[in-house]
């Protein structure tokens, strides 16, 4: 079997949670992974038997920091066959035009990273349960957000279900403010985004969705929290019917006594999830309320977490076109979704 060689351009949130799968899947020779600041994760990685690639101008500022690289990133991108780009947001376009263009090296992107305008780093936003096979075959693709990751996987279920007895769909999002590993402060303060990317970013997958999003950032690091009302032409469904939808949907936890987003990740940490993370969205059964013509869902989505089986998703689209049953199969196999969502659902009956 011929391996694909994948580097992994920056090693933050994303791109450790990445090297953690990557580094053990059987059909990946995984080159190693990029380093920009000679910090405390480099430790981490070199610990964890991860080869470190660094910018050729900072190498002896990583050698006097007694960090022991391999080489350049340059060299990194050369040796490999493909990319995933996890790089601080907005500094993907520069990698893409400095490295992946010039060596002609397929990348994926994050979701903080352009879809428009002049510093646009692909023109297709991936998410699994909607455009998987869109992205067969493609050089340049962006992995959706955690966030645009999980309202994708709760409204294409219910489009396929109900079509167009739905006529609008209201987000709000209420983020959480840091992650678990970030050392920046939480702030005591809710705050908003004035134009939230998610409303268009969700419609370069779901094109004809009447949808409309607010987001908010609150003082938590334990994961976001969504609020989706569902407005139908007519009665709408039952409550039971609602979530009929999502009991066999990969990546959808329906959970009733979590009392919340904290009772999730610490669950998670206590059943000893790799980082924390569930990698998935959890509807709270408890709180799904149908009334006249609306729907009300609330569901916690695993933040940074989401995006990794994502990611691993759409590199089987791009690199081995495989059909998305074929790939779901393989992800779980490496992620072990399914049984960390019956753990969860067992846990919060």
């Amino acid at each position: 079997m011929v391996l694909v060689r994948v580097f992994i351009n920056g090693y933050g949130n994303i791109g450790r949670r990445l090297a953690s799968a990557l580094s053990v899947d059987k059909e990946i020779q995984f080159i190693g992974v990029a380093k920009y600041t000679a910090d405390e994760k480099v430790k981490e990685a070199l610990d964890n038997h991860y080869n470190v690639f660094v910018p050729k101008a900072m190498i002896s500022a990583f050698k006097d920091g007694g960090y022991s690289v391999t080489g350049t990133v340059e060299e990194a991108v050369k040796q490999s066959d493909f990319v995933i780009d996890a790089a601080k947001e907005g500094g993907g376009y520069d990698n893409k035009k400095g490295l992946y263009e010039p060596m002609k090296k397929p990348a994926i992107f994050q979701g903080g990273e352009d879809r428009h305008g002049e510093r646009a780093v692909a023109d297709m936003i991936h998410n699994s349960r909607v455009s998987y096979s869109k992205a067969a075959g493609r050089s340049y693709v962006i992995q959706g957000s955690c966030n645009v990751s999980g309202i994708g996987r709760i409204m294409q279920p219910l489009i396929e279900k109900f079509g167009s007895r739905i006529k609008r769909y209201d987000v709000e999002l209420l983020r959480r403010w840091a992650d678990l590993e970030d050392t920046k402060a939480v702030k005591d303060s809710i705050e908003w985004e004035r134009n939230p990317h998610h409303q268009d970013d969700v419609k370069d997958f779901i094109p004809n969705a009447n949808l409309y999003v607010d987001a908010f950032k609150v003082p938590s690091r334990m994961m976001h929290l969504h609020q989706m009302f569902i407005r139908f032409s007519d009665r709408a469904p039952t409550k039971d019917e609602i979530l009929e939808c999502f009991r066999s949907e990969f990546g959808v936890a329906i959970i009733s006594s979590a009392k919340g987003t904290g009772d999730i990740r610490k669950k998670a940490l206590e059943l000893g999830f790799a980082h924390g993370d569930t990698n998935m969205v959890h509807i709270h059964e408890d709180i799904l309320k149908v009334q006249d013509d609306m729907v009300k869902i609330a569901y916690s989505d695993d933040q940074t977490g989401m995006v990794i089986p994502e990611n691993h998703l759409l590199l089987q689209s791009m690199v081995f076109k495989r059909s998305r049953e074929e790939a779901l199969k393989r992800t779980d196999g490496l992620f072990q979704v399914n049984k960390k969502r019956k753990m969860l659902e067992d846990e919060f009956k």
